[in-house]
């Protein structure tokens, strides 16, 4: 029997949550498992994995083939890494990182706010610039009206 280590897919209409299962190849889907090994919900921020990494592991050492999102969400949990023998953190999984989203967040923040004294400053130059010819106009209008 070939078993595959893959998604089947839970939640309500457009609202997608998966288990991670061993199944055959040969059933459907969302067809009978043979085993549960964990949980993913994508859509959470960030998203949530739960992998039982023993079972998951005794699975591939049985010789279950995982599909392509299984063996990633694998390589995040470090179940891949202790089945090829390796150090955790080291099979090249990109994990993202919270921190460096809000430190970049931040400094986005921050360049409109300082961007927005200079252009009230510009603002006032305009004005003040405008403000000596409305004097000058003023002062002559008052200066033709007293000779007359």
């Amino acid at each position: 029997m070939a078993v595959k280590l893959r998604l089947m897919r839970m939640g309500k209409k457009k609202q997608p949550t998966y288990r991670v299962v061993a199944a055959d190849s040969r059933k459907a889907r969302n067809g009978r498992i043979i085993e549960a090994v964990g949980f993913y919900d994508p859509r959470r921020d960030p998203s949530v994995i739960e992998i039982d990494n023993e079972k998951a592991v005794g699975w591939l050492r049985n010789g279950a083939q995982p599909t392509e999102r299984v063996e990633k969400l694998l390589k995040i949990t470090g179940a891949w890494d202790e089945f090829k023998g390796q150090p955790v953190g080291t099979s090249g999984a990109q994990v993202p990182k919270v921190e460096e989203a809000v430190v970049e967040e931040a400094v986005v923040e921050e360049a409109p706010a300082e961007e927005a004294p200079a252009e009230e400053a510009v603002v006032e130059e305009a004005v003040v610039e405008e403000a000596p010819a409305e004097e000058a106009a003023t002062e002559a209008t008052e200066g033709d009206e007293d000779p007359s």
